[in-house]
């Protein structure tokens, strides 16, 4: 589904932000892209949707390359960003959740549709009304995964997601992304910390100063987090209910 092909990105600084990434990634997996900050995840998960655009290489979705329809990519890759505030643009939920939709150009029954399995989906369709800046940490990021669900994202990407949450937000986050995976959507996690997420990945991606260093199944990595200056993970991801 996401073919990554020698992807290299220079800031206007001059900094090397990406250097010759090459990664695929497979319909349905569950991927989680590890690395201290500043090793180049966000700009990575950027280039999956157009937000930054390669300086060499390219990404492509389906065999389809982003730079060539940054529409279509952006309806493909929802991304829901580390700061849940920043995608916030609506006077309420409902309206947040629509904003997609509406630039869109769809029916109006057909936004009204969309914006009501969305909320449903994460549980926040009895605060429909509610102003979003009132809202709880965890209830935000679902906030956002709403509003990329409302724009039938097939591949959901998460920068960060337990940012700045306390126990019971990174559970209400967690257990929403899982019911998401199961559900078919294909998932990738940027995080420094794995704590929480590691054993629920299909796959882990180490980054390190802009490149990809280790790409394998988690158990076979963790040996490697130290190295790389990251704290090894010392609890498990119990099941829940999806």
């Amino acid at each position: 589904m996401i073919d990554i092909i020698n992807l290299s990105h220079r800031f206007s600084n001059g900094i090397l932000g990406l250097d010759d990434i090459n990664l695929s990634i497979s319909e349905g997996e569950f991927v989680v892209i590890g690395g201290l900050n500043g090793s180049g995840k966000t700009t990575l998960l950027k280039h999956l949707n157009g937000l930054l655009l390669p300086d060499t290489g390219m990404v492509r979705l389906d065999g389809i390359s982003v730079s060539k329809n940054l529409m279509r990519a952006r309806q493909l890759v929802g991304m829901v960003f580390q700061d849940a505030d920043s995608q916030i643009v609506g006077e309420t939920v409902y309206d947040d959740v629509a904003f997609g939709p509406e630039n869109l150009c769809l029916d109006r029954n057909e936004i009204k549709k969309r914006v009501h399995d969305a909320l449903t989906c994460v549980g926040l369709v009895n605060l429909s009304y509610q102003r979003p800046h009132v809202l709880s940490g965890g209830e935000k990021r679902r906030l956002a995964i709403a509003g990329i669900l409302a724009m039938e994202s097939k591949i959901l990407v998460f920068d960060e997601p337990f940012s700045n949450l306390d126990y019971p937000g990174i559970q209400q986050v967690l257990e929403q992304i899982l019911s998401l995976h199961a559900s078919g959507h294909t998932i990738l996690i940027a995080t420094h910390d794995l704590e929480d997420v590691i054993v629920c990945a299909d796959r882990l991606v180490l980054m390190k100063d802009g490149k990809v260093v280790k790409n394998g199944r988690p158990a076979a990595l963790t040996g490697a987090l130290v190295q790389l200056g990251m704290r090894e993970p010392r609890t498990v991801c119990s099941e829940m209910e999806i």
